[in-house]
């Protein structure tokens, strides 16, 4: 009966009853051996009476009730596919109403459950303005609505301050001031939607990033308006928590077709001239200038050419020799990092911040690890006592493991921990968590030792700075430039010295230009001398060359 509806299922019924009746009148009517055409017909006229009476009681109530049922399903089946919007079948009201009430109170319920995912999907709930995903789907498609010379302004808006609100108020009231920074963005918008041919779009990116876009924008002076009516509605401050807090704004503006015609050209632009708005200073608006889109390019191609140097091994290290400032002899070596580039010699300084920003410094540092582990295992065998000190960036300090893997490529090459100093930075020394600590321990327990490099250009906590693993500490450059021909610096200068030693540490002092300033920090107490007044860095040939050829004479500087 598969395939049949339920109203005709019914009539069938009505046609079984029937010929059920004209049996059994036949049979009631006469025996076997007296069925005669008579008797056929008496039975036959009974059973269409019958029959009638069966079909009129199953049009009446089975069959308008099963037509019903039928049209309740063709209509569940439509739901099925999508429609709740439809009304029910009339029929199902008169005839079933329990059903139609209940098919009702469950297209209401489903028309809110899929309100409320589609809420989810597509819109910020701290906010309730657009995610990421609705915001980049609204605005494509405003843009390829968009005729081809037409104005469009997209603001890419990054919170000055929200971490520390975050932080010290906790994420509850962090979540608060978002709320309230939507509506003061909505207030914005609203005074503006003038300015352009359609209502402007307000979106939430992630964390404290916001974006609004602008289309059909009639006048470009317009977008710096709109961009100081952002920062003035985020600069005023926010009541939370029965306090006054303040967070400012930093915001990139890209201008369509100017800055691009996609919104991922657009994007980009609007990041880049944000983050530009925060190197200037923060709380500003920055537009998307040539010289920002140069620095772009620039960029990207030192991020290929880095990631080309990873692998076809273009970097290379050279020792600067340090001396004793009392009698010369060469006491350790600072391993410094180069890049062979087909271009020319590269420094540090025209790389590393690329290398932290792309996250490529972790496997330079891994290459510098191993050939450092390689060098002092050579030098251990050529009888070499002097140490090798190696820097240790941001990202290896935030990750025990750096040193950990260190530590066991010492092992691996047999290198003698003895040789090797480590040297961080004066801030990254104070911020180091204590399992980086423990980490430099224990190599320092195998016999490393530990430098502070840069002293005197950050902050630092003395009483942390007595429970750090630390033997010497390297007084910055700027600290010591001006020693042979200012009484104040030279005052300075030694007042720092007296405090590494009161620390127990050695002070060394690095970037000596002339003989002069050796000459007074001889005076002043330095222990040990490093820069181009001594030597330039150099290959590991040359260097072992030149230390075979002070060493035995103990030259001073």
């Amino acid at each position: 009966m598969e395939g049949f509806s339920l109203k005709s299922r019914a009539i069938a019924f009505a046609m079984c009853a029937g010929a059920v009746a004209f049996i059994l009148a036949l049979a009631a009517a006469s025996t076997p051996e007296m069925i005669t055409v008579e008797s056929a017909g008496r039975a036959l006229i009974a059973a269409i009476v019958c029959g009638v009476m069966c079909w009129a009681s199953a049009e009446r109530t089975i069959a308008s009730t099963a037509g019903s049922i039928d049209a309740a399903i063709t209509r569940l089946a439509q739901a099925a596919n999508g429609d709740l919007e439809s009304a029910i079948p009339h029929e199902v009201g008169e005839n079933v109403p329990q059903l139609a009430n209940a098919m009702e109170g469950l297209f209401r319920q489903l028309h809110s459950n899929l309100e409320s995912v589609q809420r989810l999907a597509m819109f910020d709930p701290v906010t309730s303005l657009a995610n990421r995903t609705n915001f980049r789907r609204t605005a494509e498609r405003m843009l390829a609505d968009m005729p081809p010379g037409e104005n469009a302004v997209l603001y890419f808006i990054d919170l000055d301050r929200f971490k520390a609100v975050n932080d010290t108020l906790g994420h509850a009231t962090g979540d608060a001031l978002l709320g309230m920074v939507a509506n003061r963005l909505r207030a914005v918008a609203d005074r503006f939607a003038g300015a352009g041919a359609r209502a402007p779009l307000i979106g939430r990116l992630a964390g404290d990033e916001f974006t609004m876009f602008f289309p059909g924008l009639a006048d470009l002076k317009d977008a710096d308006r709109i961009g100081r009516g952002i920062l003035f509605a985020l600069s005023e401050s926010f009541d939370l928590a029965d306090q006054e807090v303040s967070i400012g704004a930093s915001i990139g503006i890209a201008i369509r077709p100017e800055h691009g015609t996609t919104l991922h050209d657009l994007m980009r632009a609007a990041d880049a001239a944000m983050y530009h708005a925060k190197a200037m200073g923060r709380g500003r608006a920055e537009h998307f200038t040539d010289q920002l889109a140069a620095e772009i390019a620039e960029r990207a191609q030192l991020e290929s050419d880095l990631r080309e140097a990873v692998d076809k091994d273009q970097f290379a290290l050279v020792f600067q020799p340090q001396v004793s400032a009392t009698d010369g002899r060469i006491v350790a070596a600072e391993a410094l990092l180069r890049w062979r580039h087909p271009d020319g010699l590269k420094m540090p300084g025209a790389f590393l911040q690329r290398a932290e920003e792309t996250g490529l410094i972790v496997e330079i540092g891994e290459w510098v690890l191993q050939s450092v582990a390689r060098t002092i295992a050579r030098w251990g065998e050529l009888g070499i006592g002097q140490r090798l000190a190696v820097n240790i960036s941001q990202r290896q300090i935030d990750h025990a493991n750096f040193f950990r893997r260190l530590r066991e490529a010492m092992h691996a090459a047999r290198a003698p921990a003895a040789l090797l100093e480590l040297e961080m930075t004066e801030t990254l020394a104070m911020h180091c968590s204590s399992e980086v600590i423990d980490a430099i321990a224990a190599l320092r327990a195998d016999g490393a030792t530990v430098a502070i490099d840069d002293f005197g250009t950050g902050y630092s906590n003395l009483s942390r700075l007595r429970e750090l693993p630390v033997d010497r500490i390297k007084l910055d450059r700027s600290v010591i430039e001006q020693v042979a021909n200012h009484a104040e610096a030279r005052a300075i200068a030694q007042a720092m010295i007296g405090l590494i030693h009161g620390l127990g540490c050695e002070a060394v002092a690095e970037g000596i230009e002339n003989e002069d300033q050796a000459a007074v920090l001889r005076v002043i107490g330095c222990d040990v001398l490093q820069g181009y007044a001594v030597a330039q860095p150099m290959a590991e040939d040359e260097f072992l060359a030149w230390a075979r050829g002070v060493e035995p004479r103990r030259i001073a500087v």
